[in-house]
Parts: C-alpha cells; structure tokens; sequence
C-alpha cells in the first residue's frame, strides 16, 4: 500500500459531514473573521470549545490577538455568509450585520446560535492552531444548521 497523500486525505476526510461557524473577535482596527468547520464542545465543566483555525491566514492572528472570541452558527440560509468569511483580502464586515456579544466580539445576525468566549489554550499541529476556549455566553437562535460536506455547503433533508 502506498502512502497516504494529503488530496487522498481530504477525500477521505471530506466525508465527515460537519457544522459551519464563523469565529470572530474584535480586533484594534475592527471586527475580523473567519468561516471554520472544525467547532466543537470539548467540556461541560468548565464550559469550553474547541476549533482549528488554519495558522497561514491573515484572519486567525488578528482574531488570536483580541483573545476574547465570538462563534456564530450559521444557519441553513447563510452558504453566502459561510463563503464570504471564508474569502481572503475583503472587508468581511463591510458586508455582514452583527451585534456585539456582551464581552464585545462579534456575534452574526441571523445564526443558528451564538458562543463567546476567552482563548485559555492553543497548540500548533501541523498547518492549524488548535484552539480551547472558556464559553462565557451562548444564546441559540431558531432554524436549521448549516452543513459542509464533500466540498459543499449542504441543509438538512
């Protein structure tokens, strides 16, 4: 058997159906963020969540650097809000709505529900950082979640 290569890994690896959240913070020249699909609770107590945020970017530093953290769920109707924060080089915020969290990062308009929190944890592993952060808030929302799956953004049947 051959070596694993990283295209083989990716197919492979792309049929994990997974949520889609877009992690944000406050940084000193505004709002920055970015879409990530690698989100998850990690402890009820304390209260903490994971994500791996790719360590290449331009957005995770920024994000990294405000400490305190916003995560918004996306919904099933917000494929173009997944896509935008996901785009590297644009204002991201110039063309989203949100509102202020009550430690001050971004929360979406419009998600499935909404976490907060402050970076207790990171390790780098390979081109990610992986992230552990203590959730302060988290408000949900209504509707259906938004789902990434073999390369696309995908709804519940």
């Amino acid at each position: 058997m051959s070596p694993l290569t990283a295209s083989q890994f990716k197919d492979v690896v792309g049929r994990v159906a997974s949520g889609v959240v877009v992690v944000a913070g406050l940084a000193h020249d505004g709002p920055v963020g970015f879409t990530c699909q690698t989100f998850a609770s990690l402890s009820l107590h304390p209260t903490l969540a994971s994500f791996a945020a790719g360590n290449t970017g331009e957005s995770w530093p920024r994000v990294r650097d405000a400490n305190v953290v916003g995560v918004s769920v996306l919904s099933d109707g917000q494929a173009d809000v997944a896509r935008l924060f996901a785009t590297s080089g644009v204002d991201k915020f110039a063309h989203a709505d949100w509102t202020p969290a009550p430690g001050g990062s971004p929360w979406l308009d419009g998600a499935l529900a909404h976490f907060e929190g402050r970076i207790v944890a990171l390790a780098t592993h390979g081109d990610h950082d992986v992230v552990v952060v203590a959730i302060d808030h988290a408000v949900v929302g209504s509707g259906q979640p938004l789902l990434y799956y073999r390369g696309e953004y995908r709804r519940l049947a």
